[in-house]
This record gives structure tokens, C-alpha cells and sequence, in this order.
């Protein structure tokens, strides 16, 4: 048997390797590597390096047998909790001794509270990854957003993670899908949000670098780039502008999502630090969802750099 992968034009230029990744799975750059020089990857029946990039009209044969059946082994090996894993889409991106990575799925809280029954911190707490030790939460991502996101494994790895992100040294990106046309390409959303701590008014400055991915009449994808951590920030500011995420309950022009998928279409794609100026880089691959609204607001969607 042998798996045959044509390429469209939505992908053109990406190199093969991230191709490959986006269409099965997050498998290790290792192992893509080592069938590419096998001659058990080939592209348009040539072997190529893991840096040859794709076009549109190209073909990548898979000529080895078992290797979707090594890919699911190698995500069985990292999920620290199969059924969990399984249910919520969750999938570990980095697990090192300082830290995890996750590529956290939609409708589950990083940590408990009033209206949260399961949560990621009480689930990797039972989990081998943190055998010995226990999930510090560093930072924060909604409930409703899928992404890249990181627990500590100890105090010390806590503290200086938290100290990144108040400082702002972490940069995050993000991917949203929103309606209507976005009218600038590109720019800086600078302006106050306003919430409330019981009858107290507490006004907030917000600050987000925006891009537009690809845009039409229906629908337009954003990659932004918060400079300021305020809850529900991206939301906020796109409805402001008049173009809330697709699938956003709370932040929402009337009747504005009525026939669209639930899931909230905000996804923290990316996030960058240093730490003793080694640079850590973590990308998490879109949900089906997510890229399902992709292709029918007909908006194109290659990795970014």
C-alpha cells in the first residue's frame, strides 16, 4: 500500500516537511527526515530534502507501509492520559524537564473555577508527566480558544515563565477567522477596553499588532500579535472594529453567527521566548474545525515563518 498526497494551491511554497505535518499530524521532524533520505517519501517520484519547498500540482508519494501506524505510536507515546487525550483533541508539542507544551483543545479550562469541571491543571496533575512534581499554569488562554499552551514542571520553572510573560519577552500569534472584510491589511489596534470588578469600572489600555492572512466579502483571517494581556483582548477589539471571531458567543454582532460552527474560530498558533538565549519556538496545528471554516469562507492559510 502506498499513500498518495496531491498538492493544492493553498499550500504552495511550504516546504514538504511542514506539509507533510499538516496533513498527518504533528510527527517528529526526525522521522520525516529519515524517510525523505530513505526514498520512502518522494516528491513527484524524486527524492528530495526536508527543505524542498512544494507547489501547486505536485505529487508526494508515501511508500512505506507503516508509517501512519509509527505516527500513531509516536502520539500514543507523548499523551499522558489516552482517554483524556482522545475526547478533548489534546496533543503534547514539547516535554522536557522544565516544562510541557500543549496544543490545547477547545472547551476545557486551564485551571478549575466556579464553572469549570474539568481542567487541564487537575488532568495533567494525575498524568506521568508530572510524577513527582505538580502543573504550574503560567499563563492564560480562554476555555473557547484552542492553541499553543505551557505548564511549568516546578517552582523555579514557574517563576521564570511567569516573569517572561509580565515582562513580555513571550511573543504570542494568534489565528482568527472573522466576519466580514477587515478594511487595513495591516496595523496596531492601541485603544482603552473597559470591564468591571463587581459595580467598579476599570478601564484598560490594549495593544495588538493585526495582519490580514487572506480576506474576501464574507470573511477575512487574522494573525495578531497582542503586545498587552488583558482578558478577552482579541474579542473585545474585533468587535469593536465591527468584525467579531466566527463563533464567539459572548463578543457578537446580533444574529451574527446563527448557521456557523460553535467553536470559537481563535486559535494561539505560535509562541516564541528565550531562555539563557536559546530560543524555544512552538507552533500548534489547527483543529479540523478551524481549518473546515477555512475552506469554506474560501480563505487560504500557509505556515507562518
Amino acid at each position: 500500500m502506498k499513500k498518495l498526497i496531491n498538492v493544492e494551491k493553498a499550500y504552495n511554497d511550504m516546504r514538504i516537511d511542514r506539509f507533510i505535518r499538516n496533513h498527518l499530524g504533528n510527527i517528529p521532524q526526525g522521522l520525516i527526515e529519515k524517510n525523505l533520505r530513505s526514498g520512502k517519501i518522494k516528491l513527484n517520484h524524486k527524492k528530495v530534502k526536508s527543505s524542498q519547498k512544494v507547489k501547486a500540482g505536485d505529487r508526494i508519494n508515501i511508500f512505506n507501509l507503516n508509517f501512519e501506524e509509527k505516527i500513531q505510536q509516536i502520539k500514543t507515546k507523548f499523551n499522558p492520559k489516552k482517554e483524556i487525550i482522545k475526547e478533548n483533541e489534546e496533543l503534547v508539542i514539547e516535554n522536557n524537564d522544565n516544562f510541557i507544551v500543549l496544543n490545547k483543545a477547545s472547551g476545557i479550562s486551564v485551571q478549575g473555577g466556579t464553572k469549570s469541571k474539568k481542567n487541564l491543571v487537575d488532568i495533567f496533575a494525575k498524568s506521568k508527566i508530572f510524577e513527582g512534581t505538580k502543573p504550574y499554569s503560567v499563563h492564560r488562554l480562554d476555555k473557547d480558544t484552542s492553541g499553543v499552551f505551557i505548564m511549568a514542571k516546578t517552582r523555579e520553572s514557574a517563576q521564570l515563565l511567569t516573569s517572561l510573560f509580565r515582562l513580555r519577552k513571550v511573543h504570542k500569534t494568534y489565528l482568527a477567522i472573522c466576519q466580514g472584510e477587515i478594511n487595513n491589511n495591516s496595523g496596531i489596534w492601541d485603544n482603552d477596553l473597559i470591564r468591571y470588578d463587581g459595580d467598579k469600572k476599570i478601564i484598560e489600555k490594549a495593544k495588538t499588532i493585526f495582519k490580514v492572512v487572506d480576506k474576501n466579502s464574507e470573511a477575512s483571517l487574522l494573525e495578531l500579535k497582542p503586545i498587552t494581556g488583558r482578558k478577552h483582548q482579541l474579542r473585545k477589539q474585533l468587535l469593536a472594529i465591527g468584525n467579531p471571531i466566527f463563533g464567539d458567543t459572548k463578543y457578537k454582532l446580533s444574529n451574527s453567527n446563527k448557521g456557523i460552527n460553535k467553536n470559537l474560530m481563535l486559535h494561539s498558533y505560535q509562541i516564541k521566548f528565550k531562555i539563557n538565549e536559546v530560543k524555544h519556538t512552538y507552533s500548534a496545528l489547527l483543529p479540523d474545525y478551524f481549518k473546515k471554516l477555512l475552506k469554506s469562507k474560501r480563505l487560504i492559510f500557509s505556515n507562518l515563518k
